[in-house]
C-alpha cells in the first residue's frame, strides 16, 4: 500500500523541516505569535481568512498585499494594520525588511499563485498558499524549490485536512475499522451565477481547479494511498456562460488494491457527499466540505458531530505551531504537487474523451 505518511517519512520532509532555521519564534516559558500577510483581499481574505485570524492562539493578521488602493483604509482601520505594513504587488518583495511579519498567505486567483509564492519565499518568508496549489506540475516544482532555496516552509490551504471529521477518515485510513476500503464517492459542488475570473482559462478557472480539488485530495486522503490511473469527462449545461472551462467534470481514479473513487464536481449543481463502502461496513459525511457542519454516520449508527471550531482558524494555528516547533506541515507543497499531477491527468484525460490514463509522479 502507498501510504501517504509513509511517502512523507521516505521524501526527507521531516528530516528537511527539523533542519530548518526558526528564529525568534518561541521563547522559553512562553509563546509568540506569528505575523501573517494576506495576499489579495477578495472574499475568501475579507469573509473567512481575516476574521479566522482574530481567533486563532499562534498567529496573527498584521500585513496586506492588495492592488486595491481603496480597501486598504477599512481593513487599517478593522485590524490595526500600520502603514508600515501596507504593500502592493509592485512593492511586496520589500516584505524582506519587516520582521513583523512570518508568514504570507497567498490568497489571488489560481494562476497568480505561483508568482508571489515564489516572490514571498525570495524575501525570506514561510509561505501558505490556497488551494490548487498552482497552473501545473512544474509551477509546483518551482514553488518548492524556491522555499528550500531560502529556507522557509510551504504550506498548502487544504482546510479539510484540520478539520475534525476529515481527519477521522485519514485515520481510518490506516486503521480500518470496517475492514479493507473497497469503493468511495466523493463530490463537490455549487451552482454559480456569475463565477467571475472562475470562468477564464488563463486564470485558472473551471470547476476542477476550484472545486474539484475537493474529492481528489480527499479521495486521496481518505484511501491513504496515490491513484496509479485516471479516467475523466468534462462537461457544460452553460456553454454561453462556461466558454473557456468545465463547468462540471467527472473523475473516476484508480487506487491500488483494487480500490475505486467516482468523483463529481461542478459549478452547475449543488453536491456535498464523501461517501466510502468497506469490506465490513461503510460511513460517509454530509457535508464533507463545507466551512462548517461537515458531519457523517457509520453503518453501524455512530454518528461524526459537527467541529466547534473555526475551520481556518484551526488551519493556520497548526501551521504556525508546525512552524514553531519544528513539525511537518499536515498538508505541505507536495501535497499540492501530487493532487496537480493528478489534475493535469485528468484534464487530458477529458480532452482525448475519457480515455483511462495511467499516472506518474516522478
Amino acid at each position: 500500500m502507498n501510504n501517504r505518511r509513509t511517502f512523507i517519512k521516505k521524501s526527507g520532509l521531516l528530516l528537511t523541516a527539523l533542519s530548518l532555521p526558526i528564529p525568534n519564534l518561541l521563547f522559553a516559558g512562553g509563546k509568540k505569535k506569528l505575523g501573517v500577510a494576506l495576499v489579495g483581499l477578495g472574499g475568501y481574505s475579507s469573509n473567512q481568512l481575516a476574521p479566522a485570524l482574530q481567533l486563532t492562539e499562534y498567529c496573527e493578521l498584521r500585513g496586506i498585499v492588495t492592488g486595491s488602493p481603496e480597501k486598504i483604509p477599512q481593513w487599517q482601520e478593522k485590524y490595526g494594520i500600520p502603514d508600515a505594513n501596507v504593500y502592493n504587488y509592485d512593492n511586496m518583495h520589500e516584505i524582506a525588511n519587516n520582521d513583523d511579519i512570518e508568514v504570507i498567505y497567498i490568497v489571488l486567483p489560481n494562476s497568480m499563485h505561483a508568482k508571489y509564492s515564489i516572490i514571498a519565499a525570495n524575501a525570506g518568508k514561510h509561505v501558505w498558499c490556497e488551494k490548487p496549489m498552482a497552473m501545473n506540475a512544474e509551477e509546483c516544482r518551482e514553488m518548492i524549490a524556491a522555499c528550500e532555496k531560502n529556507k522557509v516552509r510551504l504550506a498548502i490551504g487544504y482546510r479539510l485536512q484540520h478539520e475534525k471529521n476529515n481527519r477521522i477518515m485519514m485515520k481510518w485510513a490506516e486503521t480500518h475499522p470496517y475492514g479493507p476500503i473497497q469503493e468511495l464517492t466523493a463530490e463537490a459542488g455549487f451552482f454559480s451565477q456569475n463565477p467571475g475570473w472562475r470562468a477564464v482559462e488563463e486564470m485558472g478557472g473551471g470547476a476542477m481547479y476550484d472545486m474539484g480539488v475537493y474529492p481528489l485530495n480527499t479521495s486521496r486522503y481518505t484511501t491513504g494511498m496515490e491513484p496509479i490511473a485516471v479516467s475523466a469527462k468534462s462537461s457544460t449545461s452553460r456553454p454561453e456562460l462556461f466558454k473557456e472551462v468545465d463547468e462540471t467534470m467527472d473523475f473516476t481514479l484508480e487506487f491500488p488494491d483494487g480500490i475505486t473513487a467516482h468523483c463529481r464536481t461542478s459549478f452547475g449543481e449543488g453536491m456535498n457527499i464523501l461517501d466510502v463502502t468497506c469490506r465490513n461496513g461503510s460511513y460517509y459525511l454530509q457535508p464533507f466540505q463545507t466551512y462548517s457542519g461537515v458531519k457523517g454516520r457509520t453503518s453501524d449508527g455512530k454518528f461524526l458531530e459537527p467541529m466547534r471550531k473555526n475551520q481556518q482558524a484551526v488551519q493556520m494555528d497548526d501551521d504556525a505551531l508546525a512552524i514553531m516547533q519544528h513539525e511537518p506541515f499536515i498538508a505541505p507543497g507536495e501535497d499540492g504537487l501530487k493532487d496537480i499531477i493528478v489534475l493535469e491527468k485528468i484534464y487530458e484525460s477529458a480532452a482525448q474523451g475519457g480515455k483511462k490514463l495511467k499516472i506518474e509522479y516522478s
